[in-house]
């Protein structure tokens, strides 16, 4: 006897738990129909980001997963669970398809990393990684084109607070997000960071600090959400930040284990943004 077809949307639903509890548990604050289009999203940018991660990664695999979604958007169907929801949800919502190409373009360098050595060279990573999520976001909840930077600020933010919290998960994998370029920092692991542990230690709050400054910037668009989606994503925010605080407090925490906030956190943290009023935005409310 076959067994039955798993449901798309379970199947979107499992790889995002998968993926990311933070994100997970913060998306499933949505009402019932945004949530499954966030999870169509999630699956898609967590299976490409799989392919490449992978030890050994799948370059060809990837190569061909992207091929199919370039298919399947000019009206050919990937018979795939993943690419062919994601293609219906771009056309229904309005994604620009040079975004996804640009995501994709950022998954591919991972195949044949460069080290980040500038803040540059950090921007042009995480435009495609991170940023381009913030506008597929921007779409999916039906917000003004005026929210666009302040979503794009929220995607870098959050992936750069992952550089921080995964550097010895990157290094494991031969790769490094953060710039050394003017450091003195001879480079990133283990040993290193003890041998230079006040270096290390200064450097990891330098760029916890520029995270910050990042994440403040993306704060300023809460304005833009209405009460329900902005709790899912000030929720999400707020964890990042007491990542971002651990990390302030001990750097070499990140060698010492993976920083994720509990489930009694995560739980806390919602209950504490039940009755968060935003700033206003600029200029509103004036004549």
């Amino acid at each position: 006897m076959t067994e039955p077809k798993q449901d798309t949307g379970t199947l979107h639903q499992q790889i995002f738990l998968k993926g990311s509890k933070t994100y997970y548990n913060s998306s499933r604050i949505f009402p019932k129909a945004v949530r499954k289009d966030v999870f169509t999203l999630y699956a898609f940018v967590r299976v490409s980001d799989n392919l490449v991660d992978d030890v050994p990664p799948e370059p060809e695999e990837f190569r061909a997963f992207r091929q199919r979604w370039r298919n399947a958007l000019a009206g050919t169907p990937a018979g795939d669970m993943v690419i062919d929801p994601f293609v219906e949800l771009g056309k229904r919502v309005g994604f620009d398809p040079q975004w996804t190409e640009d995501f994709l373009t950022a998954m591919e360098s991972d195949l044949d990393h460069k080290p980040c050595n500038t803040v540059e060279d950090v921007l042009k990573y995480t435009w495609g990684s991170a940023e381009v999520i913030g506008l597929f976001m921007i779409r999916i909840l039906g917000l003004p084109e005026a929210a666009r930077e302040t979503a794009g600020l929220m995607g870098r933010s959050m992936q750069f607070i992952n550089f921080l919290r995964d550097v010895d998960e990157d290094f494991r994998l031969g790769r490094r997000y953060l710039p050394l370029a003017n450091t003195g920092l001879p480079g990133l692991t283990p040993q290193l960071a003890k041998e230079h542990e006040a270096e290390f230690c200064t450097f990891m709050r330098g760029q916890t600090s520029l995270y910050s400054q990042w994440q403040h910037g993306a704060q300023l668009g809460y304005g833009y959400l209405p009460w329900r989606f902005r709790l899912a994503v000030k929720t999400a925010s707020d964890l990042y930040n007491w990542t971002a605080e651990v990390i302030m407090r001990d750097p070499m925490e990140v060698w010492r284990r993976k920083i994720k906030p509990s489930k009694v956190r995560i739980f806390l943290t919602f209950v504490g943004n039940l009755l968060y009023i935003p700033p206003p935005l600029p200029n509103q409310g004036r004549p």
